[in-house]
């Protein structure tokens, strides 16, 4: 028996709507879960990093659930069985006694033209021998997947009768592959901007709390310069208060730089000054001293614990769910007879405050409510 093959049909691979949305939907999902696990982790939002974690396993899980009914239909077909010319074989590679062998095969099915196949077959190094070019084989494929070839290794009666007696002309080219090649161009681009939107899309929903104003607490001591009071600063002393404000660049929480402009109000005196309230913002230094003769209780300004004061500011940044404070300001005094400081912030979540004992360490917090 001779079979003679007809020009090969492969199978359509052109997207429909359907696989486009799809894959659109699936960029969309990748990009806002991966942005939403970076945003999160900046941010230290929990259910930011809940959220990227659990769109796409509550995404796989539908996809898969969707694809079910159509999975089952497809295990529910027999697949039919047709006579195969070995064209040429292949190993490549293998270190078991199974070697995957690259088949290249004219099949020929009964109720169709034959047509040329690449298929990559797990053979026992018993069998190979068996298998050489210009030899029929027996193989299977489901009728909707002619690609998806398998060879039958234990054929019945009927089938190697056939096979001994067949002769089938070489199919021409091209071969079709254990996977029909997607037109996946247009898919592709939409999937991939959809991608980028969708991680654009988290970026933008949160833009306020990761391009906020820049905490001046965690900018480097050497962005504003050394710590100088006399560059662009103004002072201003009285005998019952004193004011130091720098100049734009420069901030009181520079390494050095609080210290620095608090000697500055005291240059020249023969004893140092108690001071009754200290208040300090980003810029802007304000000193009220006890007044001569008066039993107020107040305190020396070198008893302040300048070097936990910049992190007292971003605790209470970072602690007390203001996540942009738009104002914020330091305060000590010791009205109560020990040196008390209080940090206050204040953004849209509400006004927040931290209270710290003489030796900056943390007493007591308020949250924004």
């Amino acid at each position: 028996m001779t079979i003679t093959p007809a020009p090969p049909s492969g199978p359509p691979t052109r997207c429909t709507p359907l696989d486009l949305a799809r894959g659109i939907l699936t960029g969309a999902v990748i990009g806002s879960s991966l942005a939403a696990l970076v945003v999160g982790t900046v941010l230290e939002r929990v259910p930011l990093l809940v959220g990227g974690l659990a769109v796409p396993i509550a995404y796989g899980l539908l996809v898969l659930a969707a694809g079910a009914p159509k999975r089952a239909r497809e295990a529910a077909i027999v697949p039919r069985t047709a006579l195969a010319k070995i064209e040429s074989l292949r190993a490549i590679g293998g270190e078991t006694s199974d070697v995957p062998v690259r088949f290249d095969l004219t099949v020929a099915p009964d109720c169709g033209p034959a047509y040329r196949v690449e298929s990559i077959q797990s053979v026992n190094l018993v069998d190979l021998p068996d298998y050489k070019p210009g030899g029929i084989v027996i193989v299977q494929c489901p009728p909707h997947q002619p690609w998806a070839v398998k060879l039958v290794k234990r054929p019945t009666p009927q089938w190697e009768d056939r096979a001994t007696a067949a002769r089938i002309d070489s199919a021409p080219g091209p071969a079709l592959t254990d996977e029909p090649p997607p037109d996946g161009t247009v898919g592709g681009y939409l999937a991939l901007l959809a991608l980028l939107l969708g991680a654009a899309g988290v970026v933008f929903v949160f833009r306020a709390d990761l391009f906020g104003p820049e905490d001046p607490t965690d900018r480097p001591p050497s962005a504003a310069g050394p710590a100088n009071p006399g560059i662009s600063s103004t002072t201003i002393v009285s005998a019952a208060s004193a004011t130091v404000a720098l100049g734009p660049g420069q901030s009181l929480f520079d390494e050095g730089r609080l210290r620095s402009a608090v000697d500055s109000l005291t240059e020249g005196d023969g004893r140092k000054r108690q001071a009754l309230t200290v208040v300090v913002q980003d810029r802007l230094l304000t000193v009220v001293f006890t007044p001569a003769g008066s039993q107020a209780p107040g305190f020396d300004l070198d008893a302040l614990p300048y070097p936990r004061i910049p992190a007292l500011l971003r605790e209470a940044r970072a602690t007390l769910g203001v996540r942009s404070p738009r104002t914020w300001q330091l305060t000590a005094e010791s009205l109560s007879g020990a040196l008390t400081l209080r940090v206050g912030v204040a953004g849209a979540e509400g006004a927040a405050s931290l209270e710290a004992n003489g030796h900056g360490e943390i007493v007591r917090r308020v949250s924004a409510r």
